[in-house]
Formats: C-alpha cells, sequence, structure tokens
C-alpha cells in the first residue's frame, strides 16, 4: 500500500452499486452527483463501463474559485462542464496499483491526466492528491481526490 493513499477495504463479494450510487451512499459528493445530473451524465455513469473515476469531494469543489460552480451550472455552459467533469473519467478499470505505473491517463474527454508519484509517496493526478482509493463499484472504480482537475482551454 502507498503510504498516504488509503485503498477502500477490499469487499468479500461483488460490489452491488455502480459508480452513482456509491458516490451518493457516500455522503461526500453531493456537489459532484449535482453537477453529474446538470451535464446529463449520471445515466452515462450507471451504465456497463468500466470506468475509473477520479471524484472530487464537496471540498474539493469548495477550493474552486468563488463564482465558478455556479457558472458551470448555467445552461449555456453545459458543455465546459460536461468537458470537465469527463475529464475526471478514464475508460476502463484501474486500481491503485494500476494507476501508479503510468505516467499519463487518457480520459474520456480526450484530454491526459498526468500521473506522479511525490516523496511520502503521495500519488498526483495532475495537481489533485488521491485521498482513498479502489473503492470498487459494479462497473468500475472511484479513486477520490482532493482538488477539481481541469483540462486544457478551462
Amino acid at each position: 500500500m502507498l503510504a498516504g493513499v488509503v485503498p477502500d477495504k477490499a469487499p468479500t463479494q461483488a460490489p452491488e452499486r455502480d459508480i452513482v450510487e456509491t458516490a451518493v451512499a457516500a455522503g461526500q459528493f453531493n456537489t459532484l452527483a449535482k453537477v453529474l445530473q446538470a451535464a446529463g451524465l449520471v445515466e452515462t455513469l450507471k451504465g456497463k463501463g468500466p470506468f475509473t473515476v477520479f471524484a472530487p469531494t464537496d471540498e474539493a469543489f469548495a477550493k474552486l474559485p468563488a463564482g465558478t460552480l455556479d457558472s458551470l451550472l448555467r445552461p449555456e455552459n453545459k458543455d465546459r462542464l460536461t468537458a470537465i467533469l469527463t475529464y475526471h473519467v478514464v475508460p476502463g478499470k484501474l486500481l491503485a496499483a494500476d494507476v501508479v505505473k503510468q505516467n499519463s491517463l487518457k480520459t474520456v474527454q480526450g484530454g491526459s491526466l498526468r500521473v506522479s508519484v511525490k516523496a511520502g509517496s503521495n500519488v498526483l493526478v495532475d495537481n489533485a492528491r488521491l485521498v482513498k482509493t479502489d473503492i470498487l463499484c459494479s462497473n468500475g472504480v472511484i479513486h477520490v481526490i482532493d482538488s477539481v482537475v481541469l483540462p486544457q482551454g478551462n
């Protein structure tokens, strides 16, 4: 296990909840659920997958500059919001052990997340630190990050 990264406890059976259900049940992804709804991505992330989601917590969304979230939630900014959210999703199921072996990960948005392991075994995707990993879902895996990551140009 990587120091500073807390994996979810290994399940004794296959997970029954999909990515969206798991995130909602966790209670720390209310903002993520709200923006996924606004972008029309809930059904996608409830789909077959598999997906790897780097999920920002409510605290991560709170770090955005004042007014940013409200602006992104406006209907005229739906494409930008969708691009930001799909930048947090990688096709396939990548556990933390797989993530740290990569230098970059191609996202559903089309850009690539940079992966780096820093002193103390902190794992970063772009500028966000992985704070909890390997939360297994029926259609993929969630890794919790402490910041919202933005694709180039956003």
